[in-house]
């Protein structure tokens, strides 16, 4: 503690006032939609298996799926696979070293992010309308 002054305190860090950049957060989004996709597929298996079983049971998972609270989780599955896609697809033309310059980065990732918003906007489409 030599170079520090006696009044001098560690700075308390506020996670949530600093401000990542754009490809940070397209990063750490693409880790929590794998999560996300991981965590669903026993529940997407588990309807598929029971439509398969017998028809009154695919009558029951169709009528299911055309619930509103399965059309917004359904919607949110769709955009979360999306952006995991286009995320890893950024991240297979940075191992390329495609996009990777400062400039480069930013623009894939602001491209990821507008490609999320162009395919949840199509796929809200064909399911609300």
């Amino acid at each position: 503690m030599a170079g520090r002054k006696n009044n001098q305190r560690p700075v308390y860090l506020n996670l949530l006032r600093i401000h990542l950049p754009v490809g940070a957060v397209v990063s750490i989004l693409h880790r929590v939609t794998g999560v996300l996709l991981v965590v669903s597929l026993p529940f997407s298996l588990l309807l598929l298996q029971r439509s398969l079983a017998s028809a009154e049971d695919y009558g029951r998972v169709t009528a299911l799926l055309h619930s509103l609270p399965a059309r917004i989780l359904l919607l949110v599955l769709l955009v979360t696979l999306a952006h995991h896609f286009f995320a890893g697809v950024r991240h297979l033309f940075l191992d390329l070293d495609i996009g990777i310059s400062r400039n480069g980065g930013k623009r894939g990732a602001w491209l990821v992010l507008a490609a999320v918003a162009t395919a949840g906007a199509i796929a809200a489409g064909c399911l609300f309308l």
